[in-house]
């Protein structure tokens, strides 16, 4: 089984997956702390929006090889009977449906998590975890950011050809 973990900024994402993670039992992969520990060294300490848009390229080619990697290592989890819960950030519906089609093409079972987060509680959590810089930070989220982020969010709906499960939150 494959969870994809959508949601905008702010929703609870990672700390969602952790949690259910216990539960099921699944294994998370979290793209921000994928980035975080394997190129955090190449990027300034605690990255300014700023530097994001001024490296777009930079960052989304070293997504794209993380995301190779965590699906290879799915795939492999799935072979074996290992669930994986994916906290890639499925920003777009593209995204999700490329991810759907891979693993429903390896006759694998595919779920969405979606947390439906308004967005005043999304927007207060960006801005605690920006001050405490606790243990999902990973860059600083300013209101342009987050905006953007918003921006370019697409919910996720039935059609994508995955059991969609409404989190409300």
């Amino acid at each position: 089984m494959i969870y994809l973990i959508v949601g905008s900024t702010g929703a609870g994402k990672t700390t969602y997956a952790r949690k259910i993670a216990q539960e099921l039992p699944a294994v998370v992969y979290s793209i921000d702390e994928w980035m975080r520990d394997l190129y955090g060294a190449d990027m300034p300490e605690d990255p300014k929006p700023q530097w994001f848009y001024d490296n777009q390229k930079w960052y989304t080619e070293r997504i794209a090889r993380c995301e190779k990697l965590i699906q290879h290592l799915s795939l492999q989890r799935a072979a074996i009977g290992q669930a994986s819960l994916l906290d890639l950030g499925f920003t777009t519906k593209e995204h999700r449906l490329q991810w759907i089609r891979f693993f429903k093409e390896q006759g694998i079972e595919v779920h969405t998590h979606f947390l439906d987060v308004p967005v005043p509680v999304r927007k207060s959590r960006v801005e605690k975890r920006n001050s405490s810089k606790g243990d999902t930070f990973v860059m600083t989220v300013d209101d342009s950011l987050f905006e953007y982020m918003e921006s370019i969010f697409e919910p996720p709906s039935e059609n994508e050809g995955a059991k969609l499960i409404l989190i409300q939150q």
